[in-house]
């Protein structure tokens, strides 16, 4: 199809229903709707998950172990045998070619089928994925194609361009549609509206990273030319991968880099930094801020001081003192006569951050307040008002705070943490309670590998904080089954001997759940009487009321518990260095992220600490992938790599971000060189004031509206 589109004949053509496109009846369209594909352009973007070699045919004695390839022969013998350990029945056929012989198997095939078709003397193809078990190889489930009489194999494949002499492509399949059938359709689109793609992105940046063209990269993504380089296909390198790649990440960026812009546009409170409540209280501190944490504190500082709104995230692992840094920032906004809101995703996060705060605030002569979603009407107003009044230097609450109603004196820094479980759109609403646009910091435990923050905060500043406080001993970490959970028990008592003190987590999918309190309940009682009866058990839950949980835990850092048997309510924010060993009940039910924040409970000493992961017997893969990451690393960014691998990036992030896409080329874990070239060259296209008034970026601006204008809020680029 010759066509030289512009950007808007493109949108049209590629909006083209699937149903118009020949090979596409209605059933066929039904399962091609399960795959997500309604449009051309969803057809164009759903590219193969991988490739086959069917360039040449392979003699029998060149098979290679674990390739797929294409070999012909003659079938010498066919016949059923019996599995020696399932006792199934399987089909073999014996395939020779003069070069060697090689054994074919189906565990699944109709018996009358099969025989009438696999005749000893008949020539055919096979495609398939060479085994070897013993001295023998083998192909299960080979893909067939018989030759007749008197063809030679070689014109045999030249005939269906489809399945030989060429690279070619293997797609997603749902029920009913089989991979020949998905190939013709694609070939089908890619041949009629392939170039019909066309990508606004600047000449310069193109010729820059040596990209295709659009329509050309789809085209090569789908079909590979004739001399690819299976390796570079295999591991998504090819020019063609990349390019699509390159486009989607830059129109992300170019999206971020616009809303960063923003922030940097609006006007801010400029404060004045004087020290009159951080000195007083780094005199208190019973320790030494770390240099990381002091490096953070200085560019904190220095964006505080502009005449433009914050828009920083902290992010370090667990036990790096966030919090810390956290309620300095805030000093520093109460020290310029405003007030700071700190939002938690749950009640017990905002409880513990709540505690914490206001110890120190109220050491300075200064007023913390707590809303949570769980109050009465009249508490609730109570702390409204004095907020609205300005009597509160510093708010701390769930969700609730962000809800209308909740207004401020003057608002001059919001705090939000473990933003991973918030969407973009929860900053906005922060941002819309001042007066002016007040500073904005988040902060996260979940380390998160640098190419996912670029795209969860890409227009956030980005601060980390990379050092443990000194005197912290890495922790061991041992999985041990159900059936050897004495041995759990002896090394805790050996601990607790030694007048240390135990941490034992009990899994909790829900608050409400009653099982799961109860699990804990029992658990504690039966620790009490009949495992560590000589010593103290103290029990946590999240029901508890605010001052339950605050005397349980005081009690236990006072050394009156001797063990803390607690649901997960103590993944964050409480601080025992005394405490060297935890044992997880069940650790297989626990995400990474959430087995590396109990974890962090321990080895906050200079005591050797212990993690015992307690399993079930019947383990899912994934579950025991999880464990195994965390027996053999404490390294918080490697974790976070470990489960963004096992469950890609929809699943870290706990829920679909309301303002980040689900890309549909590029991958985030193999990537991330790509990603950072295209938020480069992205800033700099913002940073030029031509980019939202000339008419030469129309087309690119109007192109990013398309992608995802609403979801980055980005509507008055127009």
């Amino acid at each position: 199809m010759s066509l030289n589109p512009t950007y808007h004949s493109s949108r049209q053509l590629l909006s083209t229903p699937l149903a118009q496109v020949r090979g596409v009846g209605p059933k066929v369209q039904e399962k091609l709707s399960k795959l997500g594909l309604c449009t051309v352009e969803d057809a164009l973007y759903a590219l193969p998950f991988r490739y086959e070699d069917r360039r040449s045919i392979q003699k029998i004695a060149n098979l290679r172990e674990g390739a797929q390839e294409v070999f012909c022969g003659e079938i010498l013998a066919v016949g059923e045998a019996v599995t020696s350990r399932a006792r199934k029945k399987i089909f073999e056929v014996f395939v020779a070619d003069g070069s060697g012989q090689i054994a074919l198997k189906w565990f699944r095939y109709r018996r009358d089928w099969m025989k009438k078709q696999f005749q000893p003397g008949r020539r055919a193809c096979f495609i398939g994925e060479v085994k070897r078990f013993g001295s023998v190889r083998e192909v299960h489930h080979p893909d067939v194609e018989f030759i007749t009489d008197g063809v030679r194999p070689e014109d045999a494949l030249a005939a269906d361009p489809l399945s030989f002499g060429r690279i070619l492509p293997v797609y997603p399949l749902t029920e009913g549609l089989h991979q020949k059938t998905m190939r013709k359709i694609m070939q089908q689109v890619v041949d009629h509206f392939a170039a019909a793609a066309v990508s606004p992105l600047p000449q310069e940046i193109r010729h820059r990273h040596n990209l295709l063209p659009l329509g050309p990269a789809l085209q090569q993504a789908h079909w590979p030319e004739q001399n690819a380089s299976m390796p570079t296909l295999e591991q998504g390198r090819d020019p063609a991968r990349r390019t699509l790649v390159f486009d989607e990440f830059f129109f992300l960026e170019l999206g971020l880099a616009l809303k960063h812009q923003g922030v940097v546009l609006e006007e801010g409170i400029p404060f004045q930094v004087n020290h009159r409540y951080t000195k007083p209280l780094a005199g208190m501190l019973p320790f030494k801020l770390t240099d990381a944490q002091r490096r953070v504190l200085g560019e904190i500082k220095h964006d505080l001081m502009r005449p433009h709104p914050m828009n920083r995230l902290v992010q370090g692992d667990v036990g790096s003192g966030k919090t810390m840094v956290a309620l300095m920032s805030a000093l520093l906004a109460i020290e310029n006569h405003t007030q700071v809101a700190v939002v938690a995703p749950t009640e017990i996060l905002a409880e513990q951050h709540y505690l914490n705060f206001r110890h120190w605030l109220e050491a300075l002569g200064l007023k913390a307040a707590l809303l949570s979603g769980s109050m009465t009407a009249g508490q609730k107003r109570q702390v409204t008002d004095s907020v609205r009044s300005g009597q509160v230097h510093l708010v701390v609450g769930t969700h609730a705070v962000l809800q209308q109603g909740v207004d401020f004196k003057r608002l001059g820094l919001g705090v939000i943490d473990e933003q991973h479980r918030f969407g973009v759109r929860q900053r906005g609403v922060l941002r819309h309670k001042g007066q002016k646009a007040p500073h904005i910091l988040v902060m996260t435990a979940t380390p998160i590998p640098r190419t996912l923050s670029l795209t969860l905060y890409g227009d956030l500043d980005l601060s980390v904080i990379d050092e443990l406080p000194p005197g912290r001993t890495p922790v061991r970490t041992r999985v041990v089954f159900e059936s050897q959970r004495e041995r759990a028990y002896s090394l805790i008592k050996k601990e607790l001997d030694s007048e240390r003190q135990a941490y034992i987590v009990y899994p909790l999918v829900e608050e409400s759940e009653n099982s799961d309190l109860r699990a804990a309940s029992e658990g504690a009682e039966l620790l009490q009487q009949q495992v560590f009866p000589d010593y103290r058990v103290g029990l946590l839950h999240g029901r508890m009321k605010s001052d339950e949980k605050e005397s349980i835990m005081a009690a236990f850092k006072d050394r009156q518990i001797d063990i803390l048997v607690s649901t997960t309510v103590i993944e964050v924010g409480i601080d025992v260095p005394n405490a060297t060993v935890m044992m997880i009940e069940h650790a297989e039910r626990f995400g990474l992220a959430q087995l590396h924040q109990l974890r962090g409970r321990v080895g906050r000493g200079a005591d050797q600490s212990f993690c015992i992961l307690l399993r079930s017997e019947r383990c899912s893969e994934d579950g025991v992938r999880r464990l195994q990451v965390m027996a053999e690393t404490t390294d918080g960014f490697r974790i976070a790599e470990a489960d963004l691998e096992i469950r890609g990036p929809g699943e870290f992030l706990g829920t679909r971000q309301a303002g980040i896409p689900d890309f549909r080329v590029a991958n985030l874990l193999r990537d991330g060189s790509i990603l950072e070239q295209a938020r480069k060259e992205a800033f700099e296209l913002v940073n030029n004031p031509a980019f939202l008034t000339d008419d030469s970026y129309q087309e690119l601006r109007q192109a990013l509206l398309d992608r995802w204008g609403s979801r980055l809020e980005l509507a008055s680029i127009g």
